[in-house]
């Protein structure tokens, strides 16, 4: 049993429905079909998300939504008369505009271009259509109820053969809409996959899986042909985003694995994500290496002398306290270093900073703003006694500052700081090093 998710290049428009089927058809495992709102079909087109967001956006500030809405329904007229679908569009479209009109919340209005395309993905496969509100529920205070859905979709599957069920929203116990964040039809892939039990999660984007690095920064960059999750986890939280960060752990938690096809080349093989590391002969130590802008230092360093975890621990403390996330944490027993998101650190400094004053030991804080953080990721790297001198190395003779360097202890990946405007060039640095 194959969960397949689309993404909305890959359900842009009439062409792209065409090669999904012909995707789902190759395969009689492909049973359950998670879809996407459409996305662009040409670099200056807007995904009907967006679209959609702006008649919320529109209504709320009170300006005509209607113009907005026009256009959304002909992506879905034309997608229908593409494919000769008989599909009545103009009730839902009817009672889409009533609700948004009505004052609909964003959640609700972006939710509506998944719905409208998996009601167009069914009726094009002749298979059943379940909506995804019916079995993916939040509670009411908009957070995620995994256990709840996982009861419920997969009791609800047992009545169905084939079937699609839109990604990135399901409903709250007073049954309101709820969406995940964007790119969150990833996550309801792996929901659907985790529930039924299936021997493999599919996601088809317009890539041929990962690369060793961002093709933007590095010129043709090797492909990553297989990846644990973890790696992958990590890849994305500095950045990568050919797969939701979310939507790892249903689908790692049941030991499925995961394959990133390409919609478009459907031939390749992609990347395929696995619990264990397999099949690493072509990247043995180095998986890939991915950055991230938008990053502050938080160095706090006692002025006492004395060997003690109490102050890291109160550092720790008092972060949670304030609600101040962290990305990463290379610490001593008297030093304590918070890489945070410069827009969280923001939001909670003021509070942290109360937090800190009621520490009892006398400490020292300062604050490093535009800041880069680069990921080194690969079973093997941090038992590589070289990689944190050849990373220094390569760094100093491109002239780069190094804010920061520390080996994570789960021997998975290094973490470089660096200025945010150096990134791209130690990015490229880092990979010709070490590829």
């Amino acid at each position: 049993m194959i969960v397949a998710k689309f993404g909305g290049s890959s359900l842009a428009n009439a062409t792209q429905f065409q090669k999904v089927r012909d995707i789902i058809l190759a395969d009689s495992g492909r049973t359950l079909i998670v879809p996407s709102a459409p996305g662009k079909r040409f670099d200056e087109d807007e995904k009907v998300t967006d679209l959609l967001y702006r008649c919320h956006r529109e209504h709320e500030e009170g300006i005509s939504f209607l113009p907005t809405f026009e256009r959304i329904c002909q992506r879905y007229l034309d997608i229908a008369s593409g494919l000769q679908l008989t599909l009545n569009l103009q009730r839902h479209f009817d009672e889409i505009r009533q609700q948004i009109a009505s004052g609909a919340s964003a959640d609700y209005c972006a939710s509506r271009g998944e719905y409208l395309n998996g009601l167009l993905l069914a009726e094009y496969l002749a298979c059943d259509f379940l909506d995804a509100a019916e079995v993916i529920l939040f509670d009411n205070e908009g957070i995620f109820d995994a256990e709840k859905t996982n009861v419920r979709l997969k009791k609800t599957l047992e009545n169905h053969k084939k079937v699609v069920i839109p990604g990135f929203y399901g409903s709250s116990n007073d049954g309101s809409i709820r969406v995940f964040s964007r790119g969150g039809s990833d996550i309801t892939g792996a929901i659907v996959a985790r529930a039924a039990q299936a021997d493999l999660y599919e996601n088809w984007t317009d890539v041929s899986g990962f690369f060793m690095a961002d093709p933007r920064i590095v010129h043709n960059p090797k492909p990553i042909s297989h990846i644990t999750y973890h790696e992958m986890h990590e890849l994305c939280s500095a950045g990568a985003t050919v797969l939701h960060e979310d939507c790892v752990f249903p689908v790692s938690c049941a030991g499925i694995p995961t394959n990133i096809r390409n919609t478009n080349f459907p031939v390749h093989p992609g990347t395929m994500i696995t619990c264990t590391a397999i099949q690493r002969e072509d990247f043995a130590i180095f998986a890939g290496v991915a950055g991230k802008k938008g990053f502050s230092l938080l160095v706090l360093e006692k002025e006492t002398p004395e060997r003690s975890w109490a102050f890291v621990q109160g550092v720790l403390e008092g972060a949670k306290s304030c609600g101040l996330p962290f990305q990463y944490l290379p610490s001593g027993v008297n030093c304590a270093c918070l890489l945070v998101e410069s827009k969280q650190l923001f939001r909670f400094v003021d509070d942290f900073k109360e937090e800190m004053e009621k520490l009892e030991t006398p400490h020292l804080l300062e604050i490093e703003n535009e800041i880069a953080g680069i990921v080194l990721v690969g079973y093997g790297i941090v038992h590589n006694r070289e990689t944190v001198n050849r990373i220094y190395e390569i760094l100093r003779r491109q002239e780069i500052d190094v804010v920061m360097i520390n080996q994570g202890g789960g021997e998975l990946s290094t973490w470089v700081g660096v200025p945010e405007d150096k990134m791209e060039m130690a990015i490229r640095a880092i990979y010709e090093e070490f590829v």
